[in-house]
């Protein structure tokens, strides 16, 4: 049985806190489909309840830590070396749609490195969770990514482009090139929740461009204590950063990143 830490209870604590009310406020969804207002101010408001109680939990726990927040952005704290890394509702369009798919997001980082992670999903009450050096579990069960050594028995995931973000033409060349080189591509529309899927071997991979550091802090970790490959496009560590990702096992990392690579490549050269 896993035993965690006294750091990942306080992380644990905090996103289960978070998690009852937006479980009640996401039974709510459904209903304001209909109005005319639509469910959009309401979901916003549900986002900012949540992370007010991350925010008020984590630090009570931990002063002095600083806080990168989705909504409240960064806040420093008297701790120059440990920062909280906070999405309160990732996959919010889900949310927002009524579709049982989204999670908390905590990463902790310390002297700029990831050194604790938790993405808690609360319909199912799964919760992801590693520490540096310490394996990564899902609930009480340790994690590993998927054995798989054929691209062309894997599943991958990502996320795509909306309404005027991201490149478009770049991500639909990639999205080209990953398709007819593996059994298939979801996009489930929770990047916190596809790379714990990674760690978990539910995916085989996964790659987006232009995220947040909130969106990846906590997953980067949990992929890689589970055994996975993770870096930016360019073979780097500057995830973070960049926003950009590629997640996989040690056989598919270098084919699925040399895929993106080409794809990318008239991108690069223009």
């Amino acid at each position: 049985m896993a035993v965690r830490s006294a750091l990942i209870n306080v992380m644990a604590g905090s996103a289960i806190k978070a998690a009852k009310g937006l479980i009640r406020d996401f039974g709510e969804v459904e209903q304001l489909q209909v109005s005319i207002k639509g469910p959009g101010e309401f979901v916003s408001s549900a986002d900012l309840k949540a992370e007010k109680i991350l925010r008020t939990e984590l630090g009570k726990a931990r002063p002095g830590y600083g806080f990168l927040l989705e909504e409240a952005g960064a806040e420093a704290g008297t701790d120059k070396q440990h920062r909280w890394i906070v999405d309160p509702l990732d996959g919010t369009t889900n949310f927002l749609h009524g579709i049982p798919h989204w999670a908390i997001s905590i990463g902790l980082e310390r002297d700029n490195e990831i050194v604790a992670g938790l993405i808690y999903e609360p319909l199912r009450d799964e919760m992801f969770w590693a520490e540096k050096g310490q394996g990564a579990f899902v609930n009480d069960r340790r994690l590993r990514v998927s054995a798989r050594r054929n691209l062309g028995d894997a599943v991958i995931g990502t996320g795509m482009p909306f309404r005027d973000r991201g490149d478009p033409p770049t991500y639909l060349r990639t999205l080209g090139a990953i398709m007819p080189a593996t059994s298939g591509v979801r996009r489930m529309g929770s990047a916190a929740l596809d790379l714990a899927y990674v760690a978990a071997g539910r995916l085989d991979g996964f790659w987006e461009f232009g995220l947040q550091p909130w969106d990846i802090a906590a997953g980067i970790l949990i992929a890689k204590e589970a055994g996975g490959y993770i870096s930016d496009m360019s073979g780097g560590s500057a995830m973070l950063t960049t926003g950009d990702v590629i997640a996989a096992n040690d056989h598919l990392y270098m084919p699925l990143a040399r895929l993106l690579k080409q794809a990318m490549a008239p991108a690069i050269t223009r």
